[in-house]
């Protein structure tokens, strides 16, 4: 669970977009069936000589997971620059498959393993087990929402509270569409069941039995450190005692909201990002992400007063939507738009995620290769649609596993998923 601290080398903590730190996660899955492979272990050993829970690899480190059909990739400290990052998980998918395909494994991209048995799930065996022990003993790992979602996750530093105040305003407040542009999980226990971001759904549900650690996903706007203490860590951890009386789960990182404070590398992490067929991908949407939460910190549509005055409510209620129909989702609210310097009385997060493609674009802040990837969502939508449309509305087994077996070489190749072309009418 621990991380090193965001900070720079004389010591001092990180300010806004002063460093980025991004994590990936992957499924572990038979090289010619696709079924998910309980061996993250071994990879590890593989890949550092010994048994471990982590292996550092220059720029990158490989981590398990609760579930042991899932590694992580992610940034060996804070990046200065998001520039070169793609590339660098990308090399480091190759290694892992290289060294998964002595076993005949492979590594599977997209948020949720389109026919896995959660109940069967095996978790991490090593080590001290502590932590994944109390997890289960009180939420039961054993579905969906906790042994079958892989997320990308963004880390952006602050010092101070004034800092702290401004970036997660700014997060809080375009966390709602950000399934418009990352949802991957269409397919769930072999089916398709018209939600685009199956992730969120059982995401939101895996703590229900202590309803205060996810809260609404979106979390409650705070002014300060202290606030944030008050508000949303101190009743958590109230409602936990009964449950865990040792305290094993009294720490920051137990809240599940779709962004959480983590005090401990002074940082806040964005949870609601499905991960893509390409760490390439995921590093273009967390570049536009980026530069767009500059310009909410940057007050440039809208002050943080009233970002923060939005209610929770209303933004929870565009998350659901979104989860729900990604960038198909409708936006008629002109003041939410309008928040985005977007003209208009309505239109699809995709529209939304076009205008500020263009708007950051404009701005010289994305290199040729992230606005090329950026464009391939403009054109063909969230991969959860490109999986839809490749799919089709019933799926046999065999179908999904084309598709997937698609999806893995994408991963291996580092190139983005296209649905299949449109037959010509005649």
């Amino acid at each position: 669970m621990a991380e090193p601290p965001t900070v720079a080398k004389n010591g001092a903590p990180l300010g806004l977009f002063e460093g980025f730190g991004l994590e990936v996660e992957y499924m572990l899955v038979d090289g010619d069936r696709l079924d998910v492979a309980p061996k993250a272990d071994l990879l590890l050993e593989a890949a550092a000589g010994e048994l471990t829970d982590e292996w550092q690899n220059g720029p990158v480190a490989w981590n398990n997971e609760l579930a042991l059909h899932v590694i992580e990739l992610k940034c060996n400290g804070p990046r200065a620059s998001l520039a070169g990052l793609g590339s660098d998980f990308a090399a480091n998918v190759k290694l892992a498959n290289d060294k998964l395909a002595r076993e005949g494994l492979r590594l599977m991209p997209t948020a949720m393993h389109p026919w896995m048995d959660p109940n069967r799930v095996e978790l991490w065996p090593h080590g001290t087990r502590l932590i994944y022990d109390t997890f289960d003993r009180i939420f039961s790992c054993r579905g969906h929402g906790w042994a079958n979602l892989q997320s990308m996750q963004i880390n952006l530093p602050f010092a101070g509270d004034e800092q702290f105040a401004r970036l997660h305003a700014a997060i809080r407040f375009l966390l709602p569409i950000l399934p418009g542009l990352a949802a991957s999980s269409a397919v769930v226990d072999g089916e398709r069941n018209g939600v685009l971001d199956n992730r969120l759904v059982v995401y939101r549900d895996n703590c229900a039995k202590i309803p205060s650690v996810t809260g609404e996903v979106v979390p409650e706007p705070v002014g300060s450190i202290g606030e944030y203490h008050e508000r949303v860590l101190e009743p958590i951890y109230a409602d936990l005692a009964p449950h865990d009386p040792e305290g094993v789960l009294r720490h920051e990182w137990v809240n599940a909201r779709g962004a959480i404070a983590r005090f401990d590398r002074n940082a806040i992490e964005i949870r609601v990002l499905d991960v893509q067929e390409t760490p390439l991908m995921d590093v273009a949407y967390a570049a536009l992400i980026v530069e767009v939460l500059k310009m909410l910190c940057a007050e440039q549509w809208l002050d943080r007063a009233r970002m923060d005055a939005w209610p929770t409510s209303e933004l929870g209620k565009l998350l659901r939507l979104s989860e729900r129909q990604a960038e198909t989702t409708g936006i008629g609210d002109k003041r939410y738009l309008q928040a985005f310097g977007f003209r208009s009385s309505g239109t699809e997060l995709k529209g939304l995620w076009e205008h500020l493609v263009e708007i950051v674009s404009k701005r010289g802040s994305l290199d040729a290769a992230t606005e090329r990837l950026l464009e391939h969502y403009l054109r063909f939508g969230t991969l959860a649609s490109r999986i839809g449309k490749a799919v089709g509305l019933l799926p046999s087994r065999a179908k999904l596993t084309r598709v997937y077996e698609e999806l893995c070489e994408a991963l291996a190749d580092g190139t983005p998923f296209a649905p299949p072309a449109v037959p010509p009418a005649r």
